[in-house]
């Protein structure tokens, strides 16, 4: 079943809430809610997780958890997914991310230098933060609603495959 599946990548909430370097938060991870398995808090960590994963903000991991604790998402969930955009894959993303910026700004692409210097990323910077920032919102909303209906599809697949085994064997 598709609990187990996450109960099995999932840190065990005691341990999480009884770290000293979380004591000051601790009133927000006593909330049960937290660290609930059900398809809906599961569901919410991983369009949260995706989301802050296209964020191009230090300390994504942060922005996840207090998102997760205002939706009351699963908080450890939330936190995990941010990996996505981990050092090998963040260019990659966030790339991709100031592309589909530039496509729904109708900007051109700037064209590249022969050779990269600072000044020249400098200068690029002040031009390129805008189509960069609304690609990274739009891809973040974009994929974490598709790993919203992922994560429903797969979670109702099991539930479904359960009845039916349960059918099956009582017939």
């Amino acid at each position: 079943m598709a609990k187990n599946f996450f109960k099995k990548i999932m840190p065990d909430p005691q341990y999480i809430r009884e770290h000293k370097g979380l004591a000051w938060i601790q009133h927000w991870l006593a909330d049960g809610s937290l660290w609930h398995l059900n398809r809906r808090c599961v569901a919410r960590a991983v369009f949260i997780g995706i989301f802050c994963s296209f964020l191009p903000i230090p300390f994504q991991m942060l922005a996840a958890a207090a998102l997760a604790v205002l939706f009351r998402a699963n908080i450890a969930l939330s936190v995990v997914l941010v990996w996505i955009s981990n050092p090998l894959t963040m260019p990659i993303l966030f790339y991709g991310a100031y592309r589909v910026g530039l496509l729904l700004l109708g900007q051109p692409p700037i064209p590249m230098p022969e050779e990269l210097t600072l000044v020249w990323l400098g200068d690029q910077l002040a031009t390129s933060w805008l189509p960069f920032l609304v690609g990274c919102v739009s891809c973040g909303l974009f994929f974490g609603g598709i790993g919203w209906f992922v994560a429903r599809g797969f979670w109702r697949f099991h539930v479904v495959n359960a009845w039916q085994k349960r059918r099956n064997r009582n017939n």
